[in-house]
């Protein structure tokens, strides 16, 4: 299995990096030039804590840009590990934006000037919330660090962003060349979910082989969605980590509203969801509304029951927790249940194997002749029942569509038409068409025969 952190995925295009400690409005500028709300902008310090990377059209060429946790002095926790993955890109970035507060200036922001200086020939110094022109000779005494140019902006309003632009366009070269990065129609698109401090980014990172997701024992410290690509057995995979979805009432912080809302939204971008569990805690409420979201859309889930590593050694253990699973949430009777370790890496290969089954099926099509004479078996070894104004008939079905898998069935009439019949007829595709390990949609259409 080899892994790359997000900045691969556009490894092809040249890399800008914004760089700057916390609160200098870094997201904001990085949402500004994307034309879009990507980062999470909050006036909370920190709020960015692993790398975000975005195609960024510039001067009518594509780039890579990248928005940076914000660089602190303080050592604590996950703050210098989020320190360690700016400065890393100081060294790969083709462009670095090193981006202060014309406020205020910290030892943070002198610690970071002096990491910059050997990278002069491709630096562009900003200084933000340069909001009018009065501000402007607030600047001024930043030149004292040696800096050629430094470009005033407030990327709140918009205020200096085209010189920003011109000055970062002014220190690519686009002639040269470079790999081509567009990953292929056919990657496998995967994100992990589930509540805080399951485990996810701990999975994520034993998936891509580097530490894309930083790891701490603090419950939420994945607040933006986190990608990269790997591969496994000569198959691409794309992979999200997302922020841990708590209920409704414990959603305090805006910063964790609009993380929990892009986690959601982030369903509609993939294949399949690893909806991770912790093994000692079990199955909640929570896991179940997550599921019921996924399966709406008609992606591929699995209920991953990760930390199993941390379980007595008992007999049947897992059959235990499996029918336990069953019993209480039959809604996912479809989705497989699979014991891994993220931290050891144990039940990975299991995974992995089932993840490419997962997504096999949900892109599978059948045939219009083979579906109609299994419906028409189905039909004679159990009739549909009888309404009040004569027996309810299906004369014809198809599978109307593949990601999400849904099939249509022309029917006598469609009011009333019974439920538990519908699922009679789902329960016998999944059996015999191949589908019993993904959500199968069966819609009604009414078609009355022609005489």
């Amino acid at each position: 299995m080899s892994g790359s952190n997000s900045l691969s995925i556009n490894s092809g295009l040249p890399l800008v990096a914004i760089v700057g400690r916390p609160n200098v409005g870094k997201s904001t500028l990085f949402n500004r030039l994307i034309r879009k709300r990507r980062s999470i902008t909050d006036p909370t310090p920190g709020v960015t804590r692993d790398v975000i990377a975005e195609t960024w059209m510039l001067e009518g060429s594509l780039v890579t840009l990248v928005d940076t946790g914000g660089v602190t002095a303080r050592g604590e926790g996950f703050d210098d590990a989020v320190t360690e993955r700016s400065r890393s890109l100081l060294a790969s970035a083709d462009v670095i934006i090193l981006l202060l507060d014309v406020h205020e200036l910290t030892p943070e922001d002198e610690m970071l000037i002096e990491w910059v200086r050997p990278y002069a020939d491709k630096l562009v110094a900003a200084v933000n919330k340069v909001d009018h022109e009065n501000h402007e000779k607030m600047m001024w005494d930043l030149y004292r660090f040696g800096f050629d140019l430094i470009i005033p902006l407030s990327a709140e309003h918009g205020r200096g962003v085209d010189e920003l632009a011109e000055a970062v366009a002014g220190k690519i070269d686009f002639t040269v060349d470079r790999e081509p990065a567009a990953a292929p129609p056919e990657d496998v698109r995967i994100a992990v979910m589930g509540k805080p401090n399951t485990g996810k980014s701990t999975l994520v990172n034993r998936l891509l082989g580097s530490d894309a997701a930083i790891i701490s024992e603090i419950p939420g410290t994945t607040r933006d969605v986190v990608s990269g690509v790997f591969t496994y057995q000569d198959r691409t995979y794309r992979i999200l980590d997302t922020a841990g979805l708590r209920r409704k009432r414990k959603v305090h912080e805006n910063v964790e509203y609009y993380s929990v809302n892009r986690a959601v939204r982030s369903i509609e971008e993939v294949d399949i969801v690893l909806l991770l569990i912790d093994a000692k805690e079990g199955l909640v409420d929570q896991d179940k509304k997550i599921a019921s979201l996924i399966t709406e859309k008609g992606k591929g889930v699995f209920l991953v029951l990760n930390k199993w590593d941390l379980m007595d050694r008992t007999p049947n253990q897992l059959r235990a927790v499996r029918d336990r699973v069953r019993y209480l949430f039959p809604m996912l009777g479809f989705a497989p249940i699979l014991p891994i370790s993220g931290k050891e890496g144990s039940g990975i290969p299991a995974l992995m194997k089932s993840v490419e089954e997962i997504y096999e099926q949900l892109n599978r099509r059948v045939d219009t002749s083979l579906i109609n004479s299994a419906v028409r078996r189905w039909v004679e070894q159990n009739e549909p029942p009888r309404s009040s104004r004569g027996r309810y008939k299906i004369f014809y079905a198809t599978q109307i569509s593949s990601s999400p898998v849904e099939f249509l069935l022309f029917v006598n009439r469609t009011e009333g038409f019974p439920s538990g019949y519908v699922g009679y007829i789902t329960n016998g595709i999944r059996r015999e068409l191949g589908f019993d390990k993904v959500p199968v949609r069966v819609s009604l259409r009414e078609r009355r025969r022609r005489e």
